[in-house]
């Protein structure tokens, strides 16, 4: 339950205040939203992403060097305003145009929409790219109806390295389509979330059972399960997104089995659960002869205080690979580049484990005989 409120209207604006004020010199607050506090090289990409509050650190802990250049921060669960969206967006703008993304939602769609509307009417060369990862929300023919949630980290993080790589505005914008066209999520919620000042959750899960293929700002499963075991858990996920794979293929843009794993927590779950369902994952994707690349594990997407989490599969090609991989410096996403091939190795052997005991101490034995 969220219980440290000031005053629920003030709410998401104070937690982008205290957002700002924690991470001075890397963010800049302006009307709407933030940016980055040192301004993109001139004629760089300005990727710009925008949401409702409620999902940090989505949007405004991703504004950084290899990701987003702004950030449009709208109420809890609330889209921003389009005048909102234009004023970061005209703050981040550095002369190479700007990429909106956003997940779709009805009131992101119409809003980023008329920002961008508004933008062009100025001058400014924008591009949109409405994430909808979710495969629970609408069958593989009406991909254009799907949702988007955790999968928006994936697909924002491949336009931000793309930019911050020096590609044009019509190559960022292309990767960031094809990155989502490549990337699939489904999620499970044990409870619902609270928002500030209300009482009681927007949903409830009766215990032992779960939602399956929940959204981000508190919609229930779209069916209830029993609850399972983790590994049964992590299958469901699995087999959920692996029934999208594509067909291999050849060359730049092909795809050969290299995926990128993201295991989301929804705001109230432990992180050693989130490390156990990735466990299992893990070792289905390598049983499968799946390559996972750069997995991240941990609450990237929240729902407030949501018990629950997603798996998303991003299926890479050697691009989307390249920005996936590249480095990053958010306030609260930060990556090193790592070469191209990291394997998981093999546990340390136990040096001990077949070595005689050694002769105890005076003190010790003397200690065990007391005992």
């Amino acid at each position: 339950m969220t219980q440290l409120v000031n005053h629920p209207d003030r709410f998401a604006d104070e937690a982008v205040d205290g957002l700002v004020a924690a991470h001075p010199g890397r963010l800049r607050r302006c009307r709407g939203g933030v940016v980055r506090a040192d301004p993109l090289p001139e004629g760089a990409v300005a990727v710009v992403l925008g949401g409702g509050s409620g999902h940090h650190p989505a949007f405004a802990g991703w504004v950084g060097d290899g990701f987003a250049a702004g950030a449009a921060c709208g109420g809890v669960f609330a889209s921003p305003s389009a005048r909102q969206i234009r004023s970061v967006a005209l703050a981040a703008h550095a002369g190479g145009g700007v990429l909106l993304g956003y997940g779709r939602y009805a009131g992101d769609v119409l809003h980023f929409g008329l920002a961008a509307e508004m933008l062009r009417a100025e001058g400014v060369d924008v591009r949109e790219v409405a994430v909808g990862d979710d495969v629970a929300s609408a069958p593989p023919e009406e991909a254009h109806r799907r949702r988007g949630i955790a999968g928006d980290l994936v697909v924002l993080k491949v336009a931000g390295a793309a930019a911050a790589a020096g590609l044009p505005l019509d190559a960022v914008e292309a990767l960031a389509h094809r990155a989502d066209a490549r990337t699939r999520t489904l999620g499970v919620a044990l409870s619902g979330c609270t928002l500030p000042g209300s009482r009681d959750p927007l949903f409830s899960v009766p215990r032992g059972r779960m939602g399956v293929g929940l959204g981000i700002h508190g919609e229930p499963g779209l069916e209830e399960r029993e609850l399972g075991t983790a590994d049964e858990v992590a299958d469901l996920l699995l087999d959920g997104v692996l029934a999208e794979e594509p067909a291999r293929g050849e060359g730049r843009q092909g795809y050969r089995g290299r995926v990128a794993v993201l295991v989301n927590g929804l705001g109230g779950s432990a992180r050693e659960e989130l490390l156990v369902l990735h466990r299992r994952v893990d070792e289905r994707l390598r049983a499968a002869g799946l390559v996972p690349v750069r997995p991240e594990v941990g609450e990237h997407v929240t729902s407030l205080d949501m018990v629950g989490a997603s798996l998303t599969l991003c299926f890479l090609d050697d691009e989307l690979e390249e920005h996936w991989r590249a480095a990053c410096d958010a306030p609260t996403y930060r990556r090193a580049a790592v070469p191209a091939e990291v394997t998981a190795l093999e546990p340390v052997p136990d040096r001990d484990e077949d070595a005689p005991p050694g002769p105890a101490a005076e003190g010790s034995r003397a200690a065990a005989d007391r005992a």
